[in-house]
C-alpha cells in the first residue's frame, strides 16, 4: 500500500463526519430545541441538561474534531466552542486537545502515502516551514496558528523526517492554546460571562500576533535566498 487515493480518503472523511454529526445532533436535540426558546429559566435548565451527557458524547465529539482535523480545508473550531460549552473550559480543553492532537498524528500516518498537488508542494508556506533555522520551534508555532493548514505542517515534518516522540511533542504542545482558548471561549459565551471572553478575546489577539511572526519568518526565509554568495 504505497500510495492512498486522496480523494478517496477526503470522501471517506466526510462520510465519518456526517454520521458523527448525526449522532450528536441526536444526542442534543432537546437542548437545541430548548435553546430556540431561551430565557433566564431555560438557560439554568439547559445548563443542567447539556452538562449532564457522559462519556458517549464526549468521545462522539472528539472523534468529530478528531476527524475535522485530518480533512483539508475543514474547521473544527465551531466542534471546539460547543465542547467547551457543553463540559466547560477543563473538560472542553482536554476533548479539543485529544481530538486534535490524534487527529494530526492521523494525517502524519497518511501523509506519506498520499501525492499532494504541484501547488501545495510549491507553497512559499510550505517552503518557510521547511527552511526554518529552528524547525522545531516553527512547526510547533505552525500548529498553534490556525489558519496555517495542519496539512502544510505535517508534510513539512514528514519531509524534514521529525521522528514520532519529536513529532508528538510539537503537535502536543502547538495544538494546547488554540485547544483552550475555544474550550474557555465556549464555556465563557454561554455563561455570559464578560470577563472570560475578554480573556478569550485577548487570547485570540496572541495567536494572530504568532501568526504575523510567522509571516515575517516567511519574508526573512525569501530574503536569505535572495542574497547572492
Amino acid at each position: 500500500m504505497k500510495n492512498i487515493n486522496k480523494p478517496l480518503l477526503i470522501t471517506g472523511g466526510i462520510i465519518i463526519s456526517l454520521i458523527l454529526l448525526y449522532l450528536i445532533y441526536r444526542d442534543y436535540r432537546p437542548e437545541l430545541t430548548l435553546l430556540l426558546h431561551m430565557n433566564h429559566h431555560n438557560k439554568l435548565i439547559l445548563l443542567h441538561m447539556i452538562r449532564s451527557h457522559g462519556i458517549k458524547d464526549m468521545l462522539l465529539l472528539l472523534a468529530l474534531i478528531a476527524t475535522f482535523n485530518a480533512i483539508p480545508g475543514m474547521s473544527n473550531s465551531f466542534v471546539c466552542i460547543f465542547a467547551g460549552l457543553c463540559y466547560g473550559p477543563a473538560i472542553g480543553f482536554i476533548i479539543n486537545w485529544l481530538g486534535n492532537i490524534i487527529g494530526n498524528c492521523g494525517v502524519m500516518a497518511v501523509i506519506r502515502k498520499i501525492d499532494l498537488s504541484k501547488r501545495t508542494k510549491k507553497s512559499k508556506l510550505l517552503n518557510s516551514l521547511m527552511n526554518q533555522r529552528h524547525p522545531l520551534i516553527g512547526l510547533t508555532i505552525g500548529f498553534m496558528v490556525p489558519v496555517i493548514p495542519s496539512v502544510l505542517v505535517n508534510y513539512a515534518g514528514a519531509r524534514l523526517n521529525i521522528n514520532r516522540w519529536r513529532y508528538l511533542a510539537m503537535v502536543t504542545v502547538g495544538m494546547a492554546p488554540t485547544s483552550f482558548i475555544y474550550a474557555f471561549g465556549g464555556d465563557a459565551l454561554f455563561k455570559g460571562d464578560n470577563k472570560r471572553l475578554i480573556g478569550a478575546v485577548v487570547a485570540i489577539v496572541i495567536v494572530i500576533a504568532l501568526y504575523i511572526l510567522v509571516k515575517k519568518m516567511i519574508k526573512r526565509t525569501r530574503s536569505n535566498k535572495e542574497i547572492p554568495a
